[in-house]
């Protein structure tokens, strides 16, 4: 059994991690890895954390490409991958412009599609944008669909996807679990390269990340002047922000907070420097779909500062909360957080509903059945 999996961001690389080690583990499976690089250092970090083989690295990232230079490049670099590769199955995550271009080389090449962590919609065609769009495309073009949640299910079976979807739980869960024992068993200084030192943990810590293009300009200075306003009104709080590397993120953040005290504004984290800083931070606030689904297993609330959110079971649940990105409301709910221990103790002690640490397992299992059958009756993909 030939399998090519693809990714080219870093949480591709973490959400696929798992499902490549079980793969790889799994006697007569031949896998093929490959990472397209649209995002480059930060998702080689993930690939030499997690030992993940790569078997075609294509490079892709360039500084300020458009959305329309990227996906065509990945459309002219993708289709001889697939060819040479030749797999009995394409698996794609998420929704990324890597993840659409896969999938539709997958297509083009008339071999099967599997999408993992299918099935989110937010309902608005820009936010998050371009992921919004691309996950509805993906769905259509997909052969095999694995659901994190029953909503997410729910979600295909609506727009007309009713054969070959799976609910399984997310891989994310899988992968930080997986971090978590690589830390512990390899990496017992977390803070390997000293960038915490200055941080006082005896403090409690509001850990921040915020980078999507939607909440680029006016949110995020939003977002910067609520942090600002929320160390001034309590000095036993400091905030960590790893500031994403895209210019219009780090001037807009620089501006407003680089000189703020108890405010540090870190470079990127390697993964498993964030998992550690996730584990000994009080609270999260993030636009970021990865971190909801993380922290909860932490017992980490979350705030998210996003207008709407397609994770809407951890809203549902109990264990997010949906805070946008208003200075005067993010300052409210993190205030509330921070003074209500009753409403904290509730959010950080409630299940997580994105998965127990085992999608990738079932993932595996469900691909070699559909395989061995496709293999036995030699009708190797819908069509």
């Amino acid at each position: 059994m030939r399998i090519l999996v693809v990714f080219g961001t870093r949480p591709e690389a973490i959400k696929l991690a798992p499902l490549i080690h079980e793969l790889r583990t799994t006697p007569g499976v031949d896998v093929r890895v490959c990472s397209t690089a649209q995002h480059r250092e930060m998702t080689d970090q993930v690939v030499q954390f997690f030992r993940l083989p790569v078997d075609y690295d294509l490079n892709l990232m360039q500084p300020e490409q458009t959305l329309s230079q990227l996906t065509s490049r990945l459309f002219s670099r993708l289709e001889p991958v697939v060819q040479e590769a030749d797999p009995d199955v394409v698996i794609v995550q998420g929704d990324t412009t890597t993840a659409f271009a896969a999938a539709m080389a997958g297509f083009y090449a008339r071999k099967p599609v599997a999408h993992v962590e299918a099935g989110l919609r937010s309902r608005h065609k820009f936010a998050p944008f371009p992921e919004e769009i691309n996950r509805r495309l993906i769905s259509h073009i997909a052969d095999y669909h694995f659901a994190p949640t029953p909503r997410a299910q729910h979600n295909l079976v609506a727009e007309g996807v009713r054969e070959h979807v799976w609910m399984v739980g997310n891989t994310v869960i899988d992968a930080l679990f997986l971090a978590l024992r690589l830390l512990e068993h390899h990496a017992p200084k977390w803070d390997q390269r000293g960038k915490f030192r200055s941080i006082d943990f005896s403090k409690r810590i509001l850990l921040v990340t915020a980078h999507r293009r939607e909440n680029f300009g006016a949110p995020l200075r939003e977002i910067s002047l609520a942090l600002r306003d929320l160390v001034q009104a309590f000095p036993e709080i400091e905030v960590v922000f790893p500031v994403h590397p895209n210019p219009r993120v780090q001037q807009t953040v620089s501006e407003i907070l680089a000189a703020v005290p108890r405010i540090h504004l870190l470079p990127p984290l390697s993964y498993p420097e964030f998992v550690g800083l996730m584990q000994r931070s009080y609270l999260v606030l993030t636009d970021s779909g990865g971190v909801q689904e993380e922290a909860p297993s932490l017992g980490k609330p979350v705030l998210v500062l996003r207008e709407v959110t397609e994770r809407v079971e951890g809203i549902e649940a109990g264990v997010a909360r949906l805070v946008g990105t208003q200075r005067a409301r993010i300052v409210a709910e993190t205030s509330l957080l921070l003074t209500d221990q009753a409403l904290y103790q509730r959010m950080a002690q409630t299940k997580n509903p994105y998965g127990d640490g085992d999608s990738a397992l079932k993932i595996k299992n469900i691909l070699l059945d559909i395989l061995s059958a496709a293999a036995t009756t030699k009708d190797p993909a819908p069509q």
